[in-house]
């Protein structure tokens, strides 16, 4: 495998690119701006969705599925919902197509065939699942009602990059009814902490939890929470957002309920989400010029047997032996048996997929009762004894994603910095980049302005933030506390 991946230090972008393509894991299709997702991103994304499924199943919620349309009275009722949306909303006008009666082969919309209402392509759900919400709620022992499904949606982006942003995307929405406004923030709260918990735990990729400012809400919600990570080249990527909506969907398609004093009240709602956009994200916290990386707990193949130089019913014996040992310990382990390329092109093919773990095994290695062991985050090698070979692999995938997951802390922590003036907040954003905690006077006006100079936004008023009083950096107004700012994508 020819590896040629463009450096980071010489265009970030080119670098992300080429990572995407050359380890296998997405690429353009003929539909503008939608992605191909293969196998092997396909398959970090099936762990991703299983493990987070397992979460949120944990916390009490049941998977279900609503339609891919909306019709487009639904999707009008709740105004701010629909205003957020509209510019990104892919519409079915027609249902069916007929020949062309001048062009022989080829099809035209048929005139007659058109719908009584036009049809919204899902960019959310909350319009056609609230509007169920109204036949399935009657009384308080329907609440809560805690709902979440994995679908696609569509949103029509003009600019468009492979996993981070595309006109079609796989995600999950989770969607929740409650009694009242404490136990709704509650729950808003609560997911937020389960995607916490997912990135660091799983992804090895830091975040920073925190409010949006009302200019960077959800479109609809009372308060957005999020949580904000640091890509390498400085920039920060939104991983996860949880909403408290508020009575605002329920009153905009009439969702009420009947409380323990038999009074009738508006329901409260949540709505939460992640995307395949956490892909770009591993990508862009882990990955180095020689490929992918991939954190242990979420690699498809953990770890890869590769025989030198070829299979030989000797080594293919011993590999088997050690597959048994490592797939009894819930390892995701495969025997590379190609016999068409050399042992130095596996090689660089699986740094370039991103497994962790490759051991090396040659008839040398089984004179010597050893195996060579190369793991992927800091290219070290070492001989281990093939007695108890499972419980060292079975400790050094923890080793490394432990390894990861400091690593990009202390990369998000290094480049966390702190500003006092616009000046030095500006020459902190064009010459280090990452986070800047600096003073904001609360004013959406000053926001717009500070993002029209620097092209950085509010990432997150962080929750862990301490109310220190100040200025804010641009009016020199009064200030509860520093925000998160961050150039982002």
């Amino acid at each position: 495998m020819a590896k040629e991946i463009t450096s980071r230090s010489e265009d970030y972008a080119q670098w992300y690119i080429d990572i995407v393509k050359k380890a296998q894991l997405a690429e353009n299709s003929a539909v503008r701006g939608c992605m191909v997702i293969k196998p092997h991103g396909f398959a970090i994304w099936e762990n991703i969705r299983d493990q987070m499924d397992r979460m949120f199943k944990e916390t009490g919620h049941q998977n279900a599925y609503f339609p891919l349309f909306v019709p487009k009275s639904l999707f009008e009722a709740e105004e701010k919902n629909a205003e957020g949306f509209a510019k990104e909303c892919a519409i079915v006008t027609h249902y069916r197509l007929k020949n062309d009666p001048d062009h022989p082969g080829k099809l035209i919309v048929d005139p007659a065939a058109k719908l009584e209402e036009e049809l919204v392509v899902r960019p959310t759900s909350e319009a056609i699942i609230w509007n169920t919400y109204r036949d399935w709620i009657q009384s308080y022992r329907d609440l809560p009602l805690l709902l979440n499904q994995w679908a696609n949606v569509v949103r029509w982006e003009m600019r468009t990059r492979l996993f981070l942003r595309t006109a079609e995307f796989l995600w999950q929405e989770g969607h929740t009814a409650h009694a009242t406004a404490e136990e709704a923030v509650a729950e808003a709260r609560q997911m937020l902490d389960v995607y916490a918990q997912f990135a660091e735990e799983w992804m090895a990729m830091p975040v920073i939890k925190g409010a949006k400012t009302a200019n960077e809400r959800f479109a609809g919600a009372e308060d957005t929470y999020c949580i904000e990570a640091l890509m390498q080249d400085g920039k920060a990527l939104q991983a996860g957002t949880s909403h408290f909506l508020g009575q605002n969907f329920s009153k905009a398609f009439d969702v009420k309920f009947l409380n323990e004093n038999n009074q009738q009240e508006y329901v409260w709602a949540t709505s939460w989400g992640t995307s395949t956009r956490l892909i770009g994200g591993l990508i862009m916290t882990h990955s180095d010029d020689d490929g992918l990386v991939l954190p242990p707990r979420l690699a498809p193949v953990q770890v890869i047997i590769v025989p030198i130089p070829k299979p030989s019913e000797a080594l293919s014996e011993a590999a088997e032996k050690i597959m048994r040992a490592l797939r009894a310990k819930g390892i995701r382990v495969k025997y590379d048996t190609d016999m068409k390329n050399r042992p130095g092109f596996k090689f660089a093919e699986h740094e370039m997929r991103g497994t962790p773990v490759r051991l090396g095994l040659g008839e040398r290695d089984l004179l010597a009762n050893q195996v060579e062991v190369a793991r992927r985050d800091t290219k070290e090698k070492t001989n281990v004894s093939l007695d108890g070979i499972a419980d060292y692999v079975e400790t050094l995938l923890e080793t490394i994603q432990q390894n990861l997951f400091n690593r990009a802390r202390t990369y998000r922590d290094s480049h966390t910095t702190p500003a006092d003036t616009f000046e030095e907040f500006q020459h902190i954003l064009d010459n280090k980049g990452g986070f800047v905690l600096a003073h904001w006077d609360g004013d959406g006006a000053t926001e717009e302005k500070i993002k029209e100079l620097t092209k950085a936004t509010i990432r997150c008023i962080p929750f862990d933030g301490e109310k220190e009083p100040g200025k804010c950096i641009l009016t020199g107004n009064p200030s509860a506390q520093r925000v998160l700012f961050a150039r982002a994508y």
